[in-house]
């Protein structure tokens, strides 16, 4: 009997012990699957932000906030270097009519201060860097594209180039240039700056042996009267280019002519044809495989859902999904594409949803407070 009850103990230990293991290895399963991703922010007026924050998507699609990752002053863009051990923000700020462009190392939870420069206008409200580790900082109010680099010794530079737009649109929000965002193509070399004042994008070649933009044959692009072009994305077959347009709501497909200029090949609205209450489109994103294209609308306070033709670029409505709060501006969707995570500037909170990759559409998962939430950076 002694015997007996000694094997279950044994047994009973072992089934412990395994459990244990199963645990840990559960565990780090679930670490490995966790992703970071930080949060940039705007900390003036009311808000209750104090910079940029960390938080954690995990594998069940729930979100977790780790904490203030750095203190700064309304950081409203991020984005990595090439490295992927340094973030870059901007301040959007005008003192004297200058914002700035800030490089913070990351060290565990924490983004540490390295430096600050200008970034070459007021209220910069964009920021991306190439492979090559060159800067753009794209200056709402200042109208302008501002050009750093991190350098080897890990530092922004002092400004390299500007980039000064000029000309207007027709609507209010029009009265002079507004460069809202600018984007290296797969190259990294070639650049296309999105002025909304303007109603045009900019298209501009770097050149590193001078290390200045310099406009490319084709110079610009006229969106349809008062659009205002905000955002954009590339297919991934470098052939079609999707621009949202803040002012009218719509998306633009644009690709290349036999002179291989951009030409704008259609529009596609993103609201219902019975909405008729105010709205702007703030950002656009298309899924790895092309076969999607997402859009963010604050008034309807959405997320529009279109299937990306395989053949032509042309885009079709499939959905509107709420965001479950009030002035989506950015989103993003997670890196291994299960996931479309939406910061709702206006109602303080991050909204997790699943994406299902054949669809196309999203399913509510969760959604976490953050304070005056304005860009997600995976």
């Amino acid at each position: 009997m002694k015997k007996k009850y000694y094997l279950i103990a044994i047994l009973a230990l072992m089934s412990c012990t395994n459990q244990t293991k199963n645990e840990k290895k559960d565990a780090e399963i679930n670490k490995i699957t966790e992703l970071p991703f930080y949060l940039g922010t705007y900390t003036d007026g009311e808000s209750k932000s104090e910079g940029i924050y960390k938080f954690v998507l995990l594998s069940d699609g729930k979100l977790k906030q780790i904490g203030l990752a750095a203190k700064t002053i309304s950081p409203s863009f991020l984005a990595y270097s090439a490295d992927r051990n340094f973030v870059v923000a901007v301040n959007e700020i005008s003192e004297n009519n200058v914002g700035s462009v800030e490089l913070y190392k990351i060290e565990g939870d924490s983004l540490v201060f390295v430096n600050k420069q200008s970034s070459g206008g007021a209220h910069p409200c964009y920021v991306g860097v190439n492979a090559q580790n060159y800067v753009v900082a794209a200056n709402y109010t200042g109208g302008n594209v501002g050009l750093l680099q991190i350098t080897k010794e890990n530092k922004l530079s002092e400004l390299l180039n500007i980039q000064q737009h000029k000309g207007k649109g027709t609507t209010p929000r029009q009265e002079k240039p507004h460069a809202h965002s600018a984007w290296f193509d797969a190259s990294g070399f070639e650049l296309i700056a999105v002025d909304l004042g303007t109603n045009e994008l900019w298209f501009s070649h770097l050149d590193t042996l001078s290390k200045k933009l310099k406009p490319t044959k084709q110079n610009k692009l006229a969106m349809a009267e008062a659009a205002g072009p905000r955002h954009l994305c590339f297919h991934p077959n470098s052939k079609w280019i999707y621009v949202v347009n803040e002012l009218n709501s719509t998306i633009s497909h644009l690709e290349k002519n036999n002179a291989e200029n951009y030409e704008i090949k259609n529009s596609t609205s993103t609201l219902p044809t019975d909405y008729k209450e105010p709205n702007t489109c703030a950002d656009i994103h298309i899924s790895a495989d092309g076969k999607f294209v997402y859009a963010s609308n604050r008034g309807h306070n959405s997320i529009a859902i279109f299937k990306v033709n395989e053949q032509n670029g042309d885009l079709t409505f499939l959905a509107h999904e709420s965001t479950k709060g009030n002035g989506p501006r950015n989103f993003a969707l997670s890196p291994n594409g299960d996931f479309l995570l939406v910061a709702n500037q206006k109602t303080n909170n991050i909204v997790s949803f699943g994406r299902n990759a054949n669809t196309g559409l999203l399913t509510f998962v969760h959604e976490i407070e953050a304070p005056t939430p304005v860009c997600i950076l995976f």
